[in-house]
């Protein structure tokens, strides 16, 4: 497996954005790497992919940045190039979620490593796992027990806090995605919200995998790339994502009589045929 997939992100004050833009496009379209960078005036967030060498000297080139330079990088690999091509856009905000006065740079949830809240499932500790992802992510794999808040978008989640509230004030919580960034704005969130014991799994779910095996999971992660997900090796699966509704598919709804390849699946099948 000779293509090495790169993710980070840091919230910083960037307030050089498109001249960071230019840097970063230079850079990575010399490397001939493929991905997506996104640059906020709150913070950088990535996914890229290229060869182990290019992508190794475009971490020396973001470590150069005196901001960048301890941006915790998760890596995994396979044999082919999961991006289409390089996008390095400037936006609002590097994870999306609508609250504009929401900044992790400032303050966020504590982090707690993989290997402790392993120890704490393994002992059967009083521990409320709240999964901060999409629904559809959800539907591949997710920890045993956790809290599903059935999301369309992580922009949903501000919605979620009357009902966390009623439902969750008080308990010792800990968030989960699929790298950290969406937990480091949804912990943020809740804090403000009055929310005490608020934690979030260091490295996201790639990271818990890594550390752990996937201990206490159920299924696969899904990826925002080609691969559509990973197994708790950090090995892509046989899941392939609707070319319509981009619902990712595994072999059972690939093989049913609603799929139809750049057509329909079930989840977009009485749509289109209605």
């Amino acid at each position: 497996m000779n293509i090495a997939n790169i993710t980070g992100y840091k919230f910083t004050p960037i307030e050089d954005t498109s001249n960071l833009q230019k840097d970063i496009s230079n850079c990575s379209n010399k490397l001939k790497l493929k991905g997506t960078v996104l640059i906020s005036n709150k913070g950088l967030n990535f996914s890229i992919a290229g060869t182990r060498d290019n992508v190794d000297t475009f971490i020396e080139f973001l470590y150069s940045y005196e901001r960048f330079k301890n941006i915790p990088i998760k890596t995994t690999y396979n044999d082919y190039q999961p991006f289409r091509k390089m996008l390095v856009r400037i936006k609002k905000e590097i994870i999306s979620m609508g609250v504009d006065d929401i900044d992790p740079f400032v303050f966020t949830g504590a982090k707690i490593s993989p290997l402790e809240l392993n120890e704490k499932l393994n002992n059967n500790e009083d521990v409320v796992l709240l999964d901060t992802r999409n629904e559809y992510e959800v539907r591949l794999g997710t920890f045993e027990n956790a809290i599903d808040l059935n999301l369309d978008s992580f922009r949903d989640f501000p919605n979620e806090m009357e009902y966390l509230k009623k439902t969750l004030e008080g308990k010792d919580i800990v968030m989960f995605c699929t790298g950290g960034v969406r937990c480091e704005k949804a912990s943020a969130l809740m804090l403000k919200n009055g929310f005490q014991n608020v934690r979030q799994i260091d490295g996201g779910i790639i990271n818990y995998f890594k550390e752990t095996g996937g201990n206490h999971w159920k299924g696969d992660c899904f990826v925002f790339d080609d691969r559509v997900a990973l197994d708790k090796d950090l090995l892509e699966t046989d899941y392939k994502l609707c070319f319509r509704c981009r619902e990712p598919l595994n072999k059972e709804e690939i093989g049913s009589d609603k799929y139809k390849i750049d057509e329909y699946c079930p989840y977009c099948f009485d749509d289109v045929i209605n």
